[in-house]
């Protein structure tokens, strides 16, 4: 039998998860893990109550779309979006807005809004670059346009799948695939509209973006003369009688000792020199020819070879570019909440953990030319990471803790499944073939679509289960008891009970209104699938009091947790981008309140006409 006391336990959990959310000291993730903890010990929910998440369908949809998106990844569909936009647009940047805006909508549809938004990035950012236009013009139209999406399709946000499983836990009808998609293609107008007239407001000082000198998208060679790494590198072969031979880098402690970082090592493999990655695990060999950096003098270089039996080897110019297939360079922007800030390279082991090598620093627009090694890293910090292309593109993948910009023209010939472009099409379309027409349910379709990826080689099973973004995955699960708590012990029906009394006079356009706003409100503390998780059931429960349908209720819940555009903290889409775009709390603010109040009056006036009341 639950009590009054329960409700208070679990309102007090609840602000307790606001508190932590607010404060970004745990991540959300965490924080999540342990309200399952805490629900469950208080006795309010039993285990399998507390940890139902696991076993919902919507999860696994959720993970599988994941998979969808890395595939188009993989075989480079993404990337040649940012040549047709150029190819169309040239340089006029409302036309550039536009383009974007529409491709990333369309992405969004049929992906996760935050795995579009991580391949645009670096698309927007070699848009900027070769345009010359200021890139706080475009990276903001960007995120607009990724939360939007989430309103074009059902599977297109989580926040839809969550309400979909509330109507489903009411035992009412849910919606469909495109049930939502008439409202979005407003709003997406509203949005590409706002976004033209709004481009300009943040623009404050210069009309180009900081690295507008560079006018064509970067080479390697570029990434070296700017992170200064002209004359650090170096190669040299390991001689028969090298210590070198039958040990790991890590137990050789080459950084700490020589200041030496192993970037990649030439090995033979099958008749044939080929460029291998390297990771601490990695064991030397006899006659491997490795690829190092080295801030030390001529002295200490020629030391650390005779000391280590290494002979020398010819470094050309081009060197990097013959080897582009194999090895490759990337920047990464630190993220405002990510956990590696105000650690050095060596306590976070960048290479044990992502099987990369940060070569270079740049702060405030200037390459640090000291040793990384012991360099504390701070907010706004750009890495020059340097490795496979593998592992460079599922840094994609990291988005908690960083963000992959602008990447060297060499990727163009180093998708790893390009010539599956085709394959990943049919897969994609056969998806929401299935989705639509209802044949299987829509995670069989998922699941299917994912599988045909495999067996066609657009995607391997690792690359499938590093695209899965967990932190995000566990955040639902762990906010799920909330929604069965507050149910449980009766506090929807109170605050149905309240809201009744006083919002029954006004009729269901002011309660619509209400509910808007009140996953606007919320939304400034919690994720938009947090928000989602509480407000729905809350929803379809006044509607349902008040004796009106619960499609429209429902229908703006899914509209107003996409448009959460004021902070950038309760969406992964908007934490994304204010690195690369430069931008401040207040920048969201000032774009994002004249466009809340927009969506809100399309909602109000749109969802009526398509879910009467």
């Amino acid at each position: 039998m639950v009590t009054h006391g329960q409700l208070m336990i679990v309102c007090l959990l609840l602000l307790i998860a606001i508190i932590l959310f607010s404060f970004s000291k745990l991540r959300m993730d965490i924080i999540a893990l342990l309200i399952i903890v805490a629900i469950t010990i208080t006795g309010i929910l039993t285990p399998a109550e507390a940890l139902a998440g696991f076993s919902d369908p919507n999860i696994v949809l959720i993970a599988l779309l994941f998979v969808v998106g890395e595939g188009l990844v993989r075989t480079g569909i993404s990337y040649q979006m940012s040549d047709y936009i150029l190819k169309v647009a040239g340089n006029n940047d409302i036309r550039i807005i536009v383009l974007i805006m529409l491709g990333v909508a369309l992405l969004g549809s049929i992906m996760s809004s935050t795995g579009v938004v991580a391949i645009f990035i670096p698309v927007v950012i070699s848009i900027a670059s070769r345009t010359g236009l200021h890139v706080k013009k475009l990276m903001m139209p960007l995120c607009i346009a990724g939360l939007i999406s989430g309103m074009m399709t059902l599977v297109a946000t989580a926040p839809n799948l969550v309400v979909n499983s509330e109507l489903e836990r009411a035992s009412l009808k849910e919606f469909g695939f495109f049930s939502i998609t008439p409202i979005g293609l407003s709003i997406l107008v509203i949005g590409i509209i706002y976004s033209v007239i709004s481009r300009n407001w943040l623009i404050r000082s210069l009309p180009t973006s900081p690295d507008s000198d560079h006018k064509s998208r970067r080479k390697m060679i570029d990434l070296i003369r700017d992170y200064k790494l002209s004359g650090r590198a170096h190669r040299a072969a390991i001689k028969p009688d090298s210590p070198f031979i039958g040990r790991t880098i890590d137990s050789l402690h080459l950084r700490s000792q020589f200041g030496a970082n192993v970037i990649g090592i030439e090995r033979w493999r099958k008749f044939r020199k080929v460029m291998i990655p390297v990771t601490g695990a990695t064991v030397f060999r006899e006659n491997d020819v490795l690829l190092f950096d080295m801030l030390n003098s001529e002295e200490n270089l020629r030391q650390f070879l005779i000391t280590n039996a290494l002979e020398p080897k010819v470094l050309r110019g081009e060197y990097f570019s013959e080897q582009a297939k194999e090895v490759g360079m990337a920047e990464v922007a630190l993220l405002p909440d990510s956990a590696l800030l105000n650690k050095t390279v060596k306590e976070i082991e960048f290479r044990t953990k992502y099987f990369l090598s940060v070569i270079g620093i740049r702060r405030n627009h200037e390459a640090i030319e000291s040793s990384l090694v012991d360099e504390k890293l701070e907010m706004g910090d750009i890495l020059l990471v340097c490795g496979d292309w593998r592992s460079i593109q599922q840094m994609q993948s990291r988005a908690n803790d960083f963000v992959l910009l602008d990447l060297p023209t060499e990727i163009d010939d180093v998708a790893p499944a390009s010539s599956q472009a085709i394959p990943a099409l049919l897969c994609l379309a056969l998806m929401i073939m299935l989705m639509v027409s209802g044949i299987v349910p829509n995670v069989i379709a998922a699941l299917i679509a994912c599988l045909l990826m495999g067996a066609t080689r657009c995607i391997d099973m690792t690359s499938a289960y590093r695209s899965i973004h967990w932190p995000s995955l566990i955040l639902i699960i762990g906010m799920m008891p909330f929604a069965i708590a507050l149910n449980k012990t009766g506090g929807i029906a109170i605050v149905s009970d309240w809201l009744k009394t006083h919002l029954s006079i006004y009729g269901p356009h002011v309660v619509l209104m209400f509910i808007f706003l009140l996953c606007s409100t919320v939304g400034l503390f919690l994720s938009n699938t947090a928000t989602a998780i509480l407000v729905a059931p809350i929803a379809i429960n006044i509607a349902l009091d008040f004796g009106y349908s619960p499609y429209p209720f429902a229908m703006t819940v899914a509209i107003a947790t996409s448009a959460s555009f004021i902070t950038p903290v309760s969406s992964p889409v908007k934490t994304m981008i204010v690195a690369p775009g430069g931008y401040t709390f207040g920048d969201f603010v000032k774009i994002g309140i004249p466009l809340t109040f927009l969506v809100m009056a399309a909602d109000i006036l749109l969802v009526p006409v398509f879910f009467p009341f």
